[in-house]
């Protein structure tokens, strides 16, 4: 624990959703939802506006169109959004040179190693200065928490966003965590919670009356001291500079056990689309599909398959993870699922094209997967054979006459573009035939116009 707020989290805002509103002028101030576009999709990222329906991260897309009929729903553009976080991790290795990325849009880094801070009044100005910066460079805001340790700067970021800074003192901590709700500590998830919970703990207050003997024997020796200091307020972990994933997975424990192999299928590849949405935004891809399986009496079982080459596509992991789940006994009842990738490597387009061709080669015609889906698992720049693959909302075009837009949507061989750019104001909408020779898919603009060079 430090005697300075020296540690630093930035967390941008909304940051799919923010980097589309800034990139199409009409949809700014509107509700807008990045994600699956297909049956099994899920939400990626919501916009504010979208928030207030009530929809959010890892939400089933056929759930947030019913909260928000009226709303933008995009395919998501992680080259995109990837070339936005290197514009934002460069600024924040000006700061330091340790930054410990933990996403494309997050990110702690230890201001007193880059001589930038020392007290309270320095760091607030390195956080006040570094917002400034990322708006200038790249037109999105960002939330900055500074504390003496990562957890309450992650806890301080959350509560200023958006678009602000929250600075907590060292000394405080205890304070500021006790009336707060369990669920607010790293590695408390739902599962947990619901444990503390029935055993008449909801606050980190109580937590800390409980003792350290109480939660070892609820949690486990590990989980149960770290916990217990935690609460208490002591973090002491370091940044650690380009902190290497070496896996990426979701689960979900379930209140009834679940006895329907059909529902045990779909639960695995919702938590395989939302592995996927994980994978995306560390823009990783990986080779090796884990599933996990806890059953009825508490036994977990472990699966795996390892592909050809590195995948972030969501049909490749539903499909492994369902291959994986054949495999494995679900009469008893199953309690918790979850679907894991490891192996990662750094996300390439050539990783895409690589799995997309694989996929085309063995996929017989009558199996050929449905367009929304294709959509979210072909780069941006692939033009493939069926309209809707190629023309999935969100996507950018450029049109020989009219310039450069963004599809609105497609169906019986027509494609809806509007004609905006970043720094102009809301654009025209014109229709035309998908197999329109003038109309092509383009790379994305740049959100600052200075950028365009």
């Amino acid at each position: 624990m430090r005697a300075a707020p020296t540690i630093l989290h930035l967390d941008m805002d909304a940051f799919f959703a923010a980097a589309e509103q800034a990139s199409k002028p009409s949809l700014r101030g509107k509700p807008v939802i990045v994600g699956g576009l297909g049956p099994r999709g899920v939400v990626a990222t919501a916009s504010y506006e979208a928030r207030r329906f009530g929809v959010h991260s890892a939400m089933p897309m056929g759930q947030a169109r019913r909260l928000a009929p009226n709303a933008a729903y995009l395919v998501p553009r992680f080259a995109f959004y990837r070339s936005i976080s290197d514009q934002v991790m460069e600024l924040l290795r000006r700061l330091s040179p340790l930054v410990e990325p933990l996403s494309l849009d997050e990110a702690f880094v230890d201001l007193e190693a880059g001589g930038v801070a020392d007290d309270g009044a320095s760091a607030r100005a390195a956080g006040e200065r570094l917002r400034a910066d990322i708006l200038a460079t790249t037109g999105l805001t960002g939330s900055v928490g500074l504390a003496g340790s990562k957890m309450i700067a992650k806890i301080a970021s959350e509560e200023a966003k958006p678009d602000g800074l929250v600075l907590i003192e060292p000394g405080t901590e205890r304070e500021l965590l006790g009336p707060r709700s369990v669920r607010i500590l790293p590695g408390v998830g739902p599962a947990t919670g619901e444990h503390l919970r029935r055993a008449g703990m909801t606050t980190v207050a109580d937590l800390v009356e409980a003792g350290e003997d109480e939660l070892v024997r609820l949690l486990g020796r590990a989980h149960g001291a770290s916990l217990h200091r935690m609460a208490q307020g002591y973090d002491d972990r370091p940044v650690v500079a380009e902190r290497d994933a070496k896996s990426v997975s979701v689960e979900d424990t379930f209140d009834v056990d679940l006895h329907d192999r059909v529902r045990i299928r779909i639960e695995v590849e919702r938590l395989a689309d939302r592995c996927v949405g994980r994978l995306r935004a560390s823009g990783h891809s990986g080779r090796t599909i884990v599933l996990k399986v806890r059953r009825y009496d508490f036994s977990t079982l472990t699966r795996s398959e390892t592909l050809r080459g590195p995948t972030d596509d969501p049909g490749v992991v539903r499909e492994a993870a369902g291959r994986l789940l054949e495999a494995v006994d679900t009469t008893g009842g199953v309690r918790l699922l979850g679907v894991g990738v490891s192996g990662l490597a750094d996300y390439t387009q050539e990783d895409l094209f690589a799995q997309a061709e694989a996929e085309a080669s063995e996929r017989p015609a009558e199996e050929e997967a449905a367009p929304e889906e294709a959509a979210e698992s072909v780069a941006p720049s692939i033009v493939t054979e069926t309209a809707e693959r190629g023309w999935a909302p969100g996507r950018d075009v450029r049109h020989a006459v009219y310039g450069a837009g963004w599809v609105q949507g497609s169906g019986v061989g027509r494609v809806t573009v509007r004609f905006e750019e970043p720094w102009s104001g809301p654009g025209r909408v014109r229709t035309f035939s998908v197999d329109d020779p003038e109309l092509e898919p383009s790379e994305p603009l740049p959100l600052v116009r200075g950028d365009a060079a």
